[in-house]
């Protein structure tokens, strides 16, 4: 779950798990794989590093980057 302020200034959790995409028109849009919309204060690059937190902190990711290996 991440934390967004939506423009009227409330702030509100989401599960990005269900995060389609993210777009500036240019107010930052979320829009889910349900079709529902969401317009945040944060910028697009702000949401996608919490998304990509949250995607770390579930081990949904992990936690090296592509193409890299641990010295075993």
């Amino acid at each position: 779950m991440i934390k967004l302020t939506r423009l009227n200034g409330k702030p509100f959790i989401l599960n990005a798990i269900y995060i389609e995409t993210i777009e500036s028109f240019p107010d930052t849009t979320i829009t889910l794989t349900n079709g529902r919309k969401y317009v945040i204060k944060e910028t697009e690059e702000q949401a996608v590093r919490m998304v990509k937190e949250f995607y770390h902190s579930i081990t949904l990711i992990g936690t090296h980057p592509l193409g890299e290996e641990d010295d075993e």
